[in-house]
């Protein structure tokens, strides 16, 4: 499949030939979990062959391999090779770079209310340091107000740390603004980017994000335990290493020679052995979002991401259900939440996984998160079980 600037995608297409999840279900939950794509899958299968026919023969290979999608992780959102580090998970990434940076008795962390706990428990384990943590209440609907998080900085703030995409509301920021008022109060920018990243186009160097983490089982469609990071090469000075390896320093390889210096790139950070089959899978992914025409700057799966959830919002308000999530252009997303009165929403969501419709719950809400690859069929299915369960 090819996407260019003169043509939509085969969206027809697209879903047909990478995701057989469509022969069983109507998938709505990658906010959760992510169906592997095709060529995700195939990526862990080869690896699988080979290591089980050839054991680490191939190793170099395998590894050529993950500099190469390194490169492909950097273009996703405009930064530099040696700014990206691979991590299993958003929790690690936010974690080194909160148990990373130097702090002193009385400095403060600035985040939303209702934030996942990935972007919440790293900051709240530096209480023992001293560190207070500053809560910043939100509106109804997840909504996050600019100068209610600049009013909680002063300048003992040290960072705003907030997600991209808020995981249960659906409610996106404005990371270059949010950004902005950080570095107003000298503090760092912390965006947990994984509700977002895989559909939306991210900047990091015109938006001045300072670090960045996510995982690639949601949005950017990878398996578990295969994540991202980044680190603005201005500031690997000031994120000390907490969990030091053998892959950390310069010359990894020459194990019988003792030399602590250590790699000039985020890739620093990695410790150990990584996640080979993972990450082969997460290049897999990022190549077709790229194929089908996400950049920095430009995505039309977020077009066709918010096409999705608008159409769910307005058919689901047609038989009684009410969006909890933000609508307005620049603060949707690809998760939309939803109430009805008299309906218990952990007993809809199993009806509906029943007759064939993922979804999730999230703080009572039903929760529906579609990708590119569904459809209006898909929605109306979910529609219609729900308009004829009562």
């Amino acid at each position: 499949m090819h996407s260019d600037s003169n043509s939509a995608p085969d969206w027809h297409k697209y879903r047909l030939d990478y995701f057989p999840v469509v022969k069983k279900w109507a998938y709505f939950d990658h906010a959760a979990l992510s169906p592997l794509p095709v060529p995700a899958r195939d990526a862990i299968a080869d690896w699988l062959a080979g290591i089980s026919l050839d054991g680490d023969t191939d190793w170099l290979t395998w590894n050529s391999r993950v500099e190469k999608i390194r490169a492909r992780v950097a273009s996703l959102f405009n930064a530099e090779e040696i700014e990206v580090a691979f991590v299993p998970n958003t929790a690690v990434g936010i974690s080194t770079v909160a148990e990373g940076l130097s702090w002193e008795t009385g400095d403060n962390v600035v985040i939303p209310q209702g934030e996942f706990p990935s972007n919440l428990y790293p900051w709240m384990n530096l209480q023992n340091k001293g560190v207070e943590l500053r809560i910043v209440k939100t509106g109804p609907f997840g909504e996050i107000d600019l100068n209610r998080v600049s009013e909680a900085c002063d300048a003992r703030t040290r960072v705003v740390a907030m997600s991209w995409v808020g995981y249960s509301s659906g409610f996106r920021i404005d990371p270059a603004a949010f950004a902005a008022v950080a570095h107003d109060h000298n503090a760092f920018f912390v965006l947990d980017a994984i509700q977002g990243l895989g559909v939306f186009p991210l900047d990091v160097q015109s938006m001045e994000i300072d670090f960045l983490a996510a995982s690639g089982h949601k949005w950017l469609m990878g398996p578990e335990g295969a994540g991202l990071m980044y680190c603005n090469k201005r500031l690997l000075e000031q994120l000390v290493i907490r969990g030091i390896g053998w892959n950390s320093v310069q010359n990894p390889y020459l194990f019988h020679k003792v030399d602590l210096r250590l790699k000039e790139s985020a890739a620093r950070y990695e410790g150990g052995t990584r996640n080979m089959a993972g990450i082969h899978a997460l290049g897999a992914s990022l190549d077709l979002l790229a194929e089908i025409g996400l950049t920095p700057t430009a995505s039309p799966l977020a077009e066709r991401v918010l096409g999705l959830t608008d159409k769910f919002c307005s058919e689901l308000e047609k038989i009684g259900f009410q969006c909890q999530s933000v609508r307005h252009s620049e603060n949707s997303s690809g998760i939309v939440s939803f109430q009805a009165e008299e309906r218990d929403a952990a007993e809809t969501r199993n009806l509906l996984l029943q007759n064939g419709v993922v979804s999730s719950v999230r703080h009572g809400l039903l929760r529906f998160s579609p990708h590119a690859y569904n459809n209006e069929e898909d929605i109306e299915k979910a529609v219609h079980l729900l308009q004829n369960s009562n």
